[in-house]
């Protein structure tokens, strides 16, 4: 733990979250980002590693305030992308060592990414919404190709 740390200063969870970074990536509790503290929060980039960090009327401060919120079901979907690669190598009987399996969660997080920056970008929407829409619309093609409706 770094907590009293000698050149370090002991400050409280809610401070945490209001200091002036780059990044904030709150990665522990759900919906530590309320509406409350939403309008303090300094960080221009908001990585949501934990689930649900970010109510929805946080989410709608930080957008309206410029802040880059990138949502959990896309900022932490790395551990299950790798439990789905360990469900195809079982399935499959392949085995992908290690640069393997980073370079394959590199290609599928970054792709996913880009396609909802993408959607965010042409809808002017908060990445979110993007995520959604990105999912949705991947949800009925699917559906579709599959002839269910």
């Amino acid at each position: 733990s770094v907590i009293n740390f000698p050149q370090g200063e002991n400050i409280s969870n809610a401070e945490l979250l209001e200091l002036s970074v780059d990044i904030l990536c709150p990665a522990g509790l759900e919906t530590v980002i309320t509406e409350k503290n939403a309008p303090r929060i300094k960080a221009r980039i908001v990585a949501e590693l934990a689930n649900g960090p970010t109510t929805p009327e946080a989410d709608a401060i930080l957008y309206h305030n410029g802040v880059f919120s990138i949502p959990d079901f896309l900022c932490n979907a790395g551990g299950v992308t790798v439990s789905y690669f360990e469900w195809v190598q079982g399935l499959h009987r392949y085995f992908w060592d290690e640069d393997e399996v980073h370079q394959r969660l590199g290609n599928v997080m970054t792709k996913a990414f880009r396609a909802v920056l993408a959607e965010s970008l042409q809808r002017k929407v908060n990445m979110r919404l993007a995520a959604y829409i990105v999912a949705v619309t991947r949800v009925a093609e699917a559906v579709k190709l599959r002839g269910w409706v």
